[in-house]
């Protein structure tokens, strides 16, 4: 029992783990604003992760495979992330803030992570997919609360990178110099701006077949 635990919670570590959007996003933060703001990035995005679990568990995830709805979330991503691009580069220049705990901006940071992930069609793909399978595997040998069990195991494997992220910007932007902050956000919010690039590739790719 503890070994199938353990293996679910590598599972939500390995969804978290490859670099992507909201790992670029929570570094930045991180580095600008702290450790809240980065871990408020992480955890805006567990809830989309959460909602996208709860659509698999009731069968409905089958309406986010449209075409029309993939169009809309590859359009509404790409300029999700466009605009924290943009952002993160803009703010490259300006001074790191000394404090992080500004109760509206963690809100917005809240915010951009759920955004960021409700809107990812990586993150969709993720639970549609692996998920999908492992919960179709499992359903047929388990009970029910073993799989909210194992769907917990998942969730506290997405937490504990999200605490990993947060505590490495947070260390980095205290023995960082202001030069090296200042390339890496140039490259997280280059990196972002590259993903919604694609994004909007691909949903080209999709109007135009």
């Amino acid at each position: 029992m503890l070994s199938t635990f353990l293996t679910y919670i590598v599972l939500g570590l390995s969804m978290s783990a490859p670099i992507g959007p909201i790992n670029a996003a929570q570094l930045d933060q991180g580095l600008r604003y702290g450790f809240w703001h980065a871990w408020a990035v992480g955890f805006g995005g567990l809830f989309a992760d959460i909602l996208y679990m709860a659509l698999v568990y009731m069968g409905v995830a089958h309406v986010i495979e449209t075409p029309l709805a993939q169009l809309g979330l590859w359009l509404f991503g790409s300029v999700v992330l466009f605009y924290m691009g943009a952002e993160a580069l803009l703010a490259a220049g300006k001074p790191v803030e000394a404090s992080g705990h500004g109760e509206s901006s963690i809100r917005r940071s809240l915010a951009t992570g759920f955004l960021m992930s409700v809107s990812s069609p990586l993150t969709i793909l993720f639970w549609l997919g692996i998920f999908g399978s492992v919960l179709a595997k499992t359903f047929s040998t388990l009970d029910t609360q073993s799989l909210l069990l194992h769907s917990a195991a998942i969730v506290f494997g997405i937490v504990l990178w999200d605490v990993v992220m947060a505590l490495a910007a947070s260390v980095f932007r205290k023995r960082l110099s202001a030069r090296a902050i200042f390339v890496i956000s140039v490259v997280s919010g280059s990196s972002l701006i590259a993903y919604a690039l694609y994004f909007s590739l691909t949903a080209a790719r999709v109007i135009f077949g």
